[in-house]
């Protein structure tokens, strides 16, 4: 597996001095534009202790390899930050490639000025992370999104260098998350003290369902109609610390019933988890997002709505279709290409998009999907024969059926997964070939 290099260059250590919490911050892009070390916040969390629980989550996570957890080295990868103005949105994704965090600090839990929007990485080190564990119901906490002199002068002063390795699945889970939970829908929920009953009593390990049952969620060891997969219930570990806090717990899950979302409802903020359909299979090989890239329209699409993106806390996608002059669907597939860049997100409770920038480009993700790359030599090459609602593929290991209708293949992809991973590469490149006649015969 290969995998980029990603150097975190920080002006000082984070560090929490006096109740102030300093988060020294990487490179990044901001409204401003590009920045070495950018600021975007200064003031006054008003829920210090659920706050400072939650960020240590999101940080486990970074740290977390729930998969063969002994198999290799670990890496520190510091969480990613968004301003949207209105919000802080807090994300990282486990080593592992199976479980992806985030926690919004909404404006009710922030009292403080906003100096620009945008995205960076931030510092999460060990006597950070000690300190945060120290924090109380009534301790003040000042926060620092981007160091000021005040808090600079709290540490020596010496330059922080990190440089860590991003492998392959951790880049592409970013993009494959936000597509599969933008196809979630709401499948329980519990308030107060009924979610950390039903928390506490999970199992640590095996499969089960989870499905509501009246007020209550019931754990199921088959899948039954409306039930939603937990594989790895241990995975939900940093849930549990932040039980005292909890107003409710919301859980999200596609129409296949297979990956899920956790999300808890703290005062003033939420922290979500969402999980892969089993422990030991990451997001990175899921294809959800391999329908949209393989559309040519779809690249010039995002150049446009890319432009129009604004740091928004929710994208409105009547509005940029309307600002883009292109249909919705084209939108949505052109934030489906936005989100492989690491630019576009979703939040599931608000059912809404919004606008980060990840530290990676484009073009670098787009060379991480092997079959769309596959794909695309085998319709350049003339291997594609449509024939109606179906073709047939010529590959060097025979011919290959597709039918167009339902996206399956004769091939040994297709009877192995049936879709649940995405198209194989017959199927898109019949798709990519299908999509050029049709524009040739307007």
């Amino acid at each position: 597996m290969t995998s980029a290099t990603q150097a975190y260059t920080y002006a000082a250590p984070s560090s929490l001095v006096d109740g102030r919490l300093g988060l020294a911050t990487s490179g990044g892009r901001a409204l401003s534009g590009p920045a070495v070390a950018p600021r975007f916040f200064s003031g006054v969390v008003t829920q210090a202790a659920p706050a400072a629980a939650a960020l240590l989550g999101v940080a486990d996570v970074a740290l977390a390899r729930y998969h063969q957890p002994q198999s290799r080295p670990g890496w520190v990868r510091d969480p990613v930050v968004t301003c949207n103005g209105d919000r802080l949105r807090f994300e990282s994704f486990s080593a592992c490639g199976g479980v992806y965090a985030r926690l919004d600090l909404m404006s009710g839990a922030l009292d403080g000025e906003v100096f620009d929007r945008g995205t960076t990485n931030v510092d999460v080190n060990p006597p950070l992370r000690e300190a945060l564990a120290r924090i109380g119901a009534r301790d003040p906490l000042h926060l620092g999104v981007g160091l000021d002199e005040l808090v600079v002068t709290t540490t020596d002063g010496a330059v922080v260098e990190k440089k860590v390795p991003l492998p392959e699945r951790w880049l592409r889970g970013f993009a494959e998350v936000q597509v599969i939970a933008s196809g979630m829908d709401l499948r329980g929920e519990l308030s107060g003290m009924a979610a950390v009953r039903f928390l506490r009593a999970l199992p640590r390990k095996g499969t089960v369902w989870v499905a509501q049952a009246g007020r209550e969620l019931r754990v199921f060891d088959r899948r039954v109609p409306g039930s939603v997969q937990l594989a790895g219930p241990n995975r939900l570990g940093t849930l549990l610390p932040l039980l005292r806090f909890a107003k409710s717990l919301r859980l999200y899950g596609p129409a296949d019933a297979a990956s899920s979302a956790w999300e808890l409802e703290l005062p003033g903020m939420r922290y979500t988890l969402t999980l892969s359909p089993e422990r030991w299979r990451g997001f990175s090989g899921e294809g959800a997002v391999l329908d949209d890239l393989a559309t040519d329209e779809a690249e010039n699409d995002a150049d446009v709505v890319g432009m129009l993106l604004n740091f928004e806390p929710e994208i409105e996608i009547g509005l940029l279709a309307d600002r883009a002059g292109i249909p919705a669907d084209r939108v949505r597939a052109a934030l489906t290409q936005l989100g492989v860049a690491g630019r576009v997100g979703y939040d599931l409770s608000e059912a809404a998009h919004f606008h980060r920038e990840l530290p990676y480009d484009k073009d670098s993700v787009l060379l991480l999907n092997p079959r769309l790359a596959k794909a695309r030599r085998l319709a350049d090459a003339g291997a594609v024969q449509l024939e109606g609602e179906s073709a047939t593929v010529h590959t060097s290991g025979g011919a290959r059926r597709v039918s167009l209708a339902d996206g399956s293949c004769t091939c040994e992809w297709w009877w192995d997964h049936r879709g649940s991973r995405g198209p194989c590469k017959h199927v898109l490149a019949a798709r990519i070939v299908a999509r050029a006649a049709v524009e040739v015969s307007r």
